[in-house]
């Protein structure tokens, strides 16, 4: 189990097919392989050594392709940097990890200087963009250091052997790097091809953040199948259809901000996405009126749902894949994030770790290969997640008798109100079925009388209206009363996270500084 088997196994099999497609660049598997073994030569030049840290801070493109794949020739750890972050949580990702070497495209070249200021540990930049490396100061050229450098031999690490670290979150301070073995990340991606296989002709869409567990695993799905991947930078509604007409794909990960954008792009034509077979959705709740919504959309593709997590490298279950022409068999499970997967186990436990009755609520317990090595440099943390063989996910959720998995919230989201457990999802999804709603979020607030009280922030849907009192009846027809919003606030645009999640940390900020809360 070693992640750059799959391009040995194409660099065999199949050396002229297309493996990156990026800004009107193809690069065939057989100039891939070559780019890669060079950049893993040239990283060795620069005193990079097995197991040391390499860093990247970019938007999606084919050369952020070729340094993971070269990364792992070298038998070093990727350190890719979430695009989102501050120049202090970028210096501090670095600083923990020790990433002498940080690699940076066009986009954040300028903030090399407030990097390099911060993150002492750095040495080395190398400048991965179009642009004349001449106006970035102290920068290695990436194609020159390509051009000078021979390609080397594989190093061969594999199974426990770090590959990457990614950090997580940052909500509760600063962030957590997840390590994640070759065996990990390669049993977790041919676990999902086993169970959802993916055709080697097959053509995907790589738009999700390289940067994020969803990202990256379809990314070594498609070098284990030696298929092509065609790579957006960030995610435009505008250039992901294009890209889907022109290059005809057939298989796209979305979270569901993302398809919402999709579905209500002026440009938007189902016949556009004729090709289109699949659509994956995951990382965040699926609302499912936006689900219905899709579905009619596009009733020729497949709908699947995913659940995982950066610590289990990604898939624990999926659901589907469900078209509109046979959703009715699917009726009961619909809004289900399917049943464990190959290579996996889960269990639904109470909070003294042990199994509830199917129908309960309790947290999300799992098992296998996939699950993280642990947390870099923080014992304490790992320990808590990792107990006795399972990894706690934090997710609650309850499962039926047929092992269908139900995620209800995320457990530092759940609401307690006068004692009452609030799934602020089920909220949320109540919402999402007025018209006027856009998008939504919901967290609890402090009550000097419920403790917490269930408080939603609206985004509403252009030349619509609607106020709090429309929207609070609107939830008491579907909720009971204790669920319903005690207030509702109005913005422009949720934020989100580069992964497409809405930063709920960010919307209860305001109303807990100087109180105790449960969460951050």
């Amino acid at each position: 189990m070693y992640l750059t088997q799959g391009l040995h196994r194409a660099l065999q099999q199949c050396p002229e097919r297309t493996a990156t497609i990026f800004s009107g660049r193809h690069h065939s598997f057989r100039t891939f392989g070559d780019r890669v073994a060079r950049l893993a030569n040239a990283l060795r030049t620069l005193g990079v050594q097995p197991g040391d840290r390499v860093a990247m801070l970019a938007h999606n493109s084919d050369r952020y392709a070729e340094f993971f794949l070269a990364v792992w020739w070298a038998g070093a750890v990727a350190n890719p940097v979430n695009t989102r972050w501050s120049a202090v949580e970028i210096a501090y990702s670095l600083n923990d990890c020790e990433s002498a070497v940080l690699l940076v495209d066009d986009a954040f070249a300028a903030q090399v200087p407030a990097i390099r200021q911060q993150a002492t540990v750095v040495r080395t930049v190398v400048h991965t963009g179009d642009a004349d490396t001449s106006e970035a100061e102290g920068m290695l050229s990436y194609e020159a250091l390509l051009q000078a450098a021979t390609p080397m031999p594989d190093a061969g690490h594999r199974g426990d052997d770090l590959a990457v670290i990614l950090y997580t979150g940052g909500t509760t301070g600063f962030p957590k790097g997840v390590m994640l073995s070759h065996a990990n990340l390669w049993s977790a991606a041919v676990a999902r091809l086993a169970e959802l296989p993916n055709p080697s002709e097959g053509i995907s869409l790589l738009v999700a953040p390289l940067f994020h567990v969803a990202g990256l695993g379809r990314l070594v799905s498609q070098i284990v199948i030696g298929a092509t991947s065609v790579i957006e930078p960030v995610f435009r509604a505008d250039t992901v259809l294009n890209a889907i007409e022109q290059h005809g794909v057939n298989d796209v990960v979305l979270v569901p901000s993302m398809l919402q954008m999709l579905l209500e792009h002026p440009a938007f034509e189902p016949t556009r996405l004729r090709s289109l077979q699949r659509i994956v959705h995951g990382a965040s709740p699926m609302p499912p009126a936006l689900l219905d919504r899709a579905m009619q959309a596009l009733p020729h593709v497949g709908f699947i749902t995913s659940y995982g997590m950066t610590e289990t490298s990604a898939v624990v279950s999926l659901n589907g894949p469900i078209t509109q022409v046979a959703r009715s068999r699917f009726d009961k499970v619909l809004r289900s994030v399917g049943r464990a997967g190959y290579g996996c186990e889960v269990r639904i436990v109470d909070g003294q770790g042990q199994p509830v009755p199917p129908g309960t609520v309790g947290e999300i317990t799992v098992r296998g290969p996939g699950v993280m090595l642990g947390y870099w440099n923080k014992p304490t943390e790992t320990a808590c997640a990792l107990r006795d063989g399972w990894l706690f996910t934090g997710d609650g959720a309850w499962m039926n008798e047929s092992g269908y998995i139900h995620v209800v919230d995320r457990l530092k989201d759940m609401i307690i109100s006068g004692g009452e457990n609030v799934y602020s999802a089920e909220v949320e999804a109540a919402l999402m079925l007025h018209p006027a709603v856009a998008s939504c979020a919901v967290i609890g607030v402090p009550s000097e009388q419920w403790g917490e009280a269930v408080h939603a922030v609206v985004v509403l849907r252009p030349g619509c209206q609607a106020d709090e009192q429309a929207l609070r009846a609107h939830c008491r027809t579907r909720l009971a009363g204790y669920k319903c919003p005690k207030a509702v606030d109005f913005m422009a645009a949720l934020p989100l996270s580069a992964a497409g999640k809405v930063m709920k940390n960010r919307l209860r900020e305001p109303f807990w500084q100087g109180r105790s809360q449960r969460v951050n």
